[in-house]
């Protein structure tokens, strides 16, 4: 299992590995496992990269995230082009149904409203706003409304996480109310963690996803009995 001290080095690293980001404007701290990211970036997208970067690293049980977007003069925009530019974005994004979004710009905030069917259309609208030059942050209201019947949706997951080489199925445990999932059980790493609702967003069916999955990094000792 990995100190504190060992996960803030290899943070940091992963941090100076991301060409997109200024990873000398970035603190990093760890207490227990949960890192805490601090500083300032110069865009939204930078902020959420840095935060994707941190997650990755192996022994991160959680992150807490400080960062300030200080927009530089020449990316900064009125909230009138930042909504403007955010329909625009989702106009020419082939992965959104843009006649289904309403947007709002207040203080350099994009609030995106309205429903899908796929959780990816709801994440392809994220993305899209993400990319814009002088947005401070994204509120993603949409909601996922399926149309394909919920039927068989914990059978579904379940044989997903048997073909996943990244998720260990015999540790997660999978409910399911109609398109409410709950995902319960341990894994030894946060991106496991993440994998596992990422799968079980893309089953057909699904509308909400509530992930209780527990991440518990296995002891030295615990590694030697397994071998």
């Amino acid at each position: 299992m990995k100190t504190d001290v060992e996960i803030q080095k290899h943070v940091m690293e992963e941090l100076k590995w991301e060409p997109s980001i200024h990873s000398s404007e970035i603190g990093v701290a760890v207490k227990n496992g949960v890192v805490t990211l601090s500083g300032t970036v110069d865009t939204y997208l930078e902020k959420t990269t840095a935060e994707k970067a941190a997650l990755k690293v192996a022994g991160v049980k959680g992150l807490a995230e400080d960062i300030q977007i200080n927009l530089p003069f020449n990316h900064q925009k009125t909230d009138t082009e930042l909504a403007q530019a955010a329909l625009d974005a989702l106009k020419w994004n082939v992965l959104v149904p843009n006649d289904q979004i309403k947007i709002k710009a207040e203080n350099g905030w994009i609030t995106a409203k309205g429903t899908v069917e796929w959780a990816y259309e709801q994440n392809a609208v994220r993305d899209a706003i993400a990319t814009i030059k002088g947005v401070k942050g994204i509120s993603n209201l949409v909601k996922v409304i399926p149309k394909v019947d919920p039927k068989d949706v914990k059978k579904k997951i379940s044989a997903a996480f048997e073909r996943n080489a990244l998720v260990d199925a015999n540790h997660i445990h999978v409910e399911n109310s109609g398109s409410k999932v709950i995902l319960g059980g341990k894994v030894s790493s946060y991106a496991e963690k993440r994998e596992a609702e990422h799968v079980a967003w893309n089953v057909p069916g699904v509308a909400t996803v509530e992930n209780n999955i527990e991440v518990k990094i296995p002891s030295y000792a615990e590694i030697g009995r397994n071998l």
